[in-house]
């Protein structure tokens, strides 16, 4: 039952991460100015206004690491108790992190 329980888990932990890339799209960068102006970027002196940027936009890659930490102790806990959620906990911030601050495409698509 234990096992059957940690892969249920295991499963919805992983949908649950496929999901945002699922939904990422490639869009070409074609006139960048124009569309800032489109988008009320730039005030009447013709110079660029800063837009206020939501909490998931300036904190992403701590928000990501995070979540891959809690995850790792959320399935070592499952799996090995106490001594299991910390290695769970470290394992997962260390993989999220590998891929927050080295895998994932840095393209600015925020």
């Amino acid at each position: 039952m234990k096992k059957l329980l940690a892969t249920v888990m295991c499963l919805i932990v992983l949908a649950g991460a496929a999901a945002p890339a699922g939904a990422q799209t490639r869009y070409g960068r074609k006139d960048v100015r124009r569309a800032a102006v489109e988008r009320g970027q730039y005030d009447d002196d013709n110079r660029y206004r800063e837009r206020s940027r939501s909490v998931w936009q300036k904190h992403r890659d701590k928000i990501t690491t995070a979540g891959g930490a809690v995850g790792g102790a959320v399935l070592g806990g499952l799996l090995g108790g106490k001594k299991g959620a910390v290695i769970g906990a470290v394992t997962g911030g260390a993989g999220a992190a590998v891929y927050t601050y080295k895998v994932r495409d840095r393209s600015g698509r925020y």
